[in-house]
């Protein structure tokens, strides 16, 4: 077997070896002449990251023909090498040693290095192609099988530009959402309570969200990035919308806080929002992406879902059996049922979080009825203060965490209710809060480079042009914009979550998205579909959010695959901007803190009120309230350790990991491309003189 060194590698021979240029890679980060050894991007046989080639293997009957184009598709071998024929008499393989030799005369004179080493590749000079296959091929590892990210986009059952019919895109795209569930309703369930809200209040806000979410993700997918990624309450926005929430000025508020606090969350995401819009479409974001690498999203996203530690588990406490069976069937039916197919559909691990809460929302509701929860002489609905009997005091958290009957949101709920911009009054402004939401927008960007970068490896013909995600994270502030006026209390990105769904589901058409959202818009005219999900109990939505939060810190590391995760630079960024991540905000958090100085706050919320005795305090109230607030999210003290030491650190574009962005002039040059990402409507026009927002 010739050896895979390139410096020692033989004459052409019976079966040559193709050019080191026109490799075939398995992801657009090898495309660029990466060969991992240590991140999974290899084949599971072959840990080296070497391309390997066997001795005998049989002729492809013909080339795949890609439709697109016209062209025939050089199929990869299982390493990302290319499929070299081996028949040393075939009179085939004398015309396809011509045609590769060729190829690498016009390769080599189209492609030149880029930074740090890593090759970039420009499209050849002449119309005529020999074959896609050099250009356009595998996108993903062929390592990785099941509930992760398919080999290839090809093995997606739709791709972006697909249109099967009407049934099967309503059936995947309401699955599609159905499977995300968890990510669009649970950031209300803990808000709205924690802003003095009621049931209805709750009932509310969750169907505001589901219009707005609908709203944006339609529009998103028209004149945003164009990718199938759903729009809704990311779950970094959550930290800085409960600080606000916890912050000593509303402590002392009579009356409706929850109306005058939503009030202020509105005024901050307005103004935060409208900062990303102008990072998106000034240009900017085309600037700022070259800091943004695997390496600072990793720790950056993970860190959101570590962040919320203290929440999650201490209220599955409450109900011990009822949060943790939930907990243990999500797992079971993600883990150890994923690969069950049922109509060739894997229920259990696309609907592995609906699934686990109905089951143990029907016996926790049976429990209830049977009395498991009933005590004599205990009610519910008497306040705890009035409460005489010690036998009931001690039963009384019980009662209200494991009953399903406590709240009575569903009954209260119209049937019909449409959500209307500014229904919860006109927003109020404060700059210190302004200037919170938007550091924390620029983590949100953060958040969907990786997620368009992940998502467009699934499903697209090609990675976006930088000026598509500039549009993208412009068209998201524009987005965050609606969700502010119409008051769902946090802002609207994209949703990480989004990216494993696709890969799950392998529906990666848009049309499924853009029906979906409109069912999920009908839906949420419906006022008993938000006071059904007002009523889910609190212990159980603590559980989901165990496994989401848990779920989108690993969706977070999952971005080391495009780099060296094994390499010691990255092993060192990564681990102190995960460990500091964790220990500085601990540090504001305690810094001057009194156990229980406020009983009104819960001790899961305790840490976001760090604004009124965190270690800062100069003479300038209003930036002491900045400073100590945003130094104490987990989110940017990991972003600001890992994009510092990531860009100041030497390492090369493949250890590092650099994303790939489509060149414009390639994109421009392919129609596939341009399909992709183009605007519809002859939108696009409106935006040829703005070079950085679009192909």
């Amino acid at each position: 077997m010739a050896s895979s060194d390139p410096t020692r590698r033989p004459r052409p021979g019976p079966w040559p070896p193709a050019p080191e240029t026109t490799a075939m890679p398995s992801s657009w980060a090898r495309r660029t002449g990466f060969k991992p050894r240590f991140s999974g991007e290899t084949n599971g046989s072959d840990s080296s990251g070497q391309i390997n080639v066997a001795v005998q293997r049989p002729k492809e009957a013909e080339p795949k023909v890609d439709l697109e184009s016209g062209r025939a598709r050089v199929p990869s071998a299982a390493n990302g090498g290319p499929e070299i024929e081996k028949n040393p008499v075939s009179a085939d393989r004398d015309q396809s040693v011509k045609k590769r030799r060729e190829t690498e005369g016009t390769a080599r004179s189209a492609v030149a290095p880029g930074t740090n080493g890593q090759i970039r590749s420009d499209p050849p000079p002449q119309p005529p192609k020999p074959s896609r296959g050099e250009e356009v091929v595998d996108v993903l590892p062929q390592s990785i099988d099941d509930e992760g990210f398919v080999a290839r986009h090809t093995h997606m059952k739709y791709e972006l530009r697909d249109t099967p019919g009407l049934v099967p895109i309503g059936l995947y795209g309401f699955q599609h959402y159905l499977s995300m569930l968890g990510s669009l309703i649970l950031i209300p369930l803990v808000i709205v309570p924690a802003m003095g809200g009621s049931h209805e209040d709750t009932s509310l806000v969750v169907s505001t969200v589901l219009f707005v979410s609908g709203v944006t993700t339609l529009l998103h997918s028209f004149f945003g990035s164009r990718l199938p990624l759903v729009q809704g309450p990311s779950f970094v926005y959550l930290a800085p919308a409960l600080a606000i929430i916890n912050s000593p000025q509303f402590q002392g508020l009579s009356g409706n806080n929850f109306r005058h606090i939503m009030k202020e969350l509105q005024g901050a995401i307005i103004v935060s929002s409208a900062f990303q819009a102008v990072l998106g479409y000034s240009g900017l974001m085309s600037v700022f992406l070259r800091l943004i690498n695997p390496v600072v999203v990793a720790p950056t996203i993970a860190a959101v879902g570590l962040s919320f530690y203290s929440y999650g588990f201490p209220q599955v406490g409450n109900c011990i059996e009822i949060g943790a069976v939930q907990i243990f069937l999500v797992i079971i039916f993600s883990l150890y049922l994923r690969k069950i197919s049922v109509f060739g559909h894997r229920i259990f691990l696309i609907y592995a979080v609906p699934l686990g809460l109905a089951i143990t929302w029907a016996a926790a509701f049976l429990l209830t009825e049977v009395g498991a929860y009933s005590y004599n002489g205990c009610d519910i609905n008497v306040p705890a203060s009035n409460i005489i009997s010690d036998a009931c005091r001690k039963h009384v958290s019980r009662m209200k965490h494991c009953r399903v009957d406590t709240s009575h949101s569903l009954k209260s709920s119209p049937w019909f209710r449409f959500p209307y911009p500014l229904q919860w009054g006109t927003p109020v402004f404060d700059w210190k809060m302004a200037v919170v939401m938007c550091v924390v927008s620029i983590i949100a960007s953060v958040d969907s480079v990786g997620s368009y970068h992940a998502s467009s490896l699934l499903v697209a013909s090609r990675p976006p042009t930088p000026g598509v995600v500039s549009r993208g994270i412009g068209f998201e502030g524009l987005s965050s914009i609606l969700a502010g006026l119409w008051g769902t209390g946090t802002g609207s990105t994209t949703l990480t979550e989004n990216v494993h769904t696709l890969a799950v589901a392998k529906m990666g058409s848009r049309r499924s998205v853009e029906l979906g959202a409109c069912i999920l818009i009908l839906l949420s005219l419906v006022g008993k579909v938000g006071g059904f999900i007002a009523s889910i109990p609190d212990v159980m939505v603590a559980a989901l959010l165990c496994f989401m939060w848990a779920m989108l810190a690993a969706l977070g590391l999952s971005n080391l695959r495009y780099s060296e995760a094994g390499s010691s630079r990255n092993i060192i960024i990564v681990g102190l901007s995960l460990f500091f991540s964790l220990s500085i905000p601990a540090y504001f958090q305690q810094y001057g803190a009194i156990p229980n100085a406020n009983s009104s706050v819960p001790s899961y919320f305790q840490p976001y009120i760090v604004a009124s005795h965190g270690p800062i305090r100069s003479k300038d109230g209003g930036l002491n309230y900045v400073l100590n607030t945003l130094l104490s999210f987990h989110m940017v003290i990991a972003f600001l350790i890992a994009v510092i030491l990531d860009n100041t650190v030497p390492g090369s574009r493949q250890e590092r990991g650099v994303y790939v962005w489509t060149e414009p002039e390639n994109a421009r040059s392919e129609p596939a491309v341009a399909k992709d990402y183009g605007l519809p409507f002859r939108v696009g026009r409106v935006f040829r003189w703005v070079k950085w927002v679009g192909l």
